[in-house]
């Protein structure tokens, strides 16, 4: 996948307008977006797009589940509030998620991160691995969480990514029921939120202060005009900030979700596309679409004809009876789900967040 890269000066638009074609980096890529409806209908949605099988699941975590930071005896400890379902990736991280009182988390490339250094002293450490779900276990809405996160209660520690030589390199989103949206960030080794229903789309490369600078370009343009239609992140950005309002205000909840499924389609990259002077072009591999107000957790591989959802008000959450369940997705996602999967997980032990050896 192939991502402008633009100085952390404000630009003006003509500079954007060339520099969009000229400077990029490859590295992998998601897009995610979130839809403000009529009658407090909210939806998220997000795409992975990854090289190669991430290796993900769904799981269903109760509450009450005891977790570490995994960075070392020096970690952050708690106990989980509320229980969630999440995507996993490579079954050692929450890559996506979304919990019981309807807050959703997710993951996204961002080579631009930088984050604190970690000795083992001072503030405990987090696996990168578990950053999301700390969100889920812990927080009801976006405005609890960037509450707590704004005094930086640990510091993030992360590792090569599985099977390769390179840092894993994130930032994250949260949205909630009311619309409330934050990205949060790590640039230059500090933290970086944006809290506010306005941020509705995050993808990748640049920053996301740079993102924002190239959208009020395309802005001013139209969408109606024209739209940037590579694979890009700043392409897709452009694309799904304009599609995600432009689409009708639908009161029938099912006919805005079609429409949100169309905008994250719209954003994703075609299943098995290879571009041999630009090897790290990544294929869209899975997307979910979460209905914050049903609680329906959708989801849908590139790989199956069936786009299937999880009722989260059908689930025993509960810390005494709630149990900790696996529905095995399978290689590239490749198993077939239809309608309403929530009864297709089976009991499972719970995947270990990857942390220091």
């Amino acid at each position: 996948m192939q991502f402008s890269l633009l100085s952390s000066h404000v630009l003006g638009a003509a500079t954007i307008s060339g520099m969009l074609f000229s400077l990029a980096i490859p590295a992998a890529a998601c897009t995610r977006l979130v839809y403000h409806g009529v009658g407090d209908n909210v939806i998220t949605a997000r795409s992975m797009d990854w090289k190669s099988d991430i290796l993900s699941n769904l799981w269903i975590l109760p509450r009450g589940m005891e977790r570490s930071g995994q960075a070392g005896p020096n970690s952050i400890k708690w106990k989980s509030k509320y229980g969630s379902v999440v995507v996993s990736g490579y079954d050692v991280s929450t890559t996506d998620g979304v919990n019981e009182a309807g807050l959703q988390a997710n993951l996204l490339w961002l080579v631009e991160s930088e984050y604190p250094p970690f000795d083992g002293t001072g503030k405990p450490g987090l696996t990168i691995a578990a950053w999301a779900q700390y969100v889920l276990d812990n927080f009801a809405t976006v405005a609890e969480a960037v509450a707590a996160l704004e005094n930086e209660p640990f510091t993030i520690v992360t590792d090569n990514v599985p099977g390769e030589d390179r840092l894993t390199t994130l930032h994250l989103s949260m949205s909630d029921a009311t619309g409330d949206s934050a990205i949060v960030e790590y640039i230059g080794g500090k933290q970086v939120i944006h809290h506010g229903r306005q941020y509705q789309v995050m993808t990748n490369s640049p920053k996301f202060d740079d993102q924002l600078a190239i959208n009020r370009y395309w802005e001013a343009i139209g969408g109606t005009v024209m739209l940037p239609g590579t694979n890009r992140a700043a392409d897709r950005f452009a694309r799904a900030s304009f599609y995600v309002n432009a689409i009708p205000k639908d009161e029938d909840p099912n006919r805005a979700l079609a429409s949100v499924f169309s905008v994250i389609r719209n954003a994703s990259v075609p299943f098995g596309l290879n571009t041999p002077e630009e090897p790290n072009i990544s294929s869209t591999r899975w997307r979910t679409v979460f209905d914050h107000k049903r609680k329906l957790y959708f989801f849908e591989s590139a790989l199956t004809p069936n786009t299937f959802w999880v009722d989260l008000k059908g689930i025993d959450f509960s810390e005494g009876t709630g149990r900790v369940k696996m529905l095995d997705l399978g290689p590239n996602q490749d198993h077939t789900f239809s309608g309403n999967a929530t009864s297709e997980f089976k009991d499972s032990k719970p995947f270990e967040f990857l942390g220091l050896q």
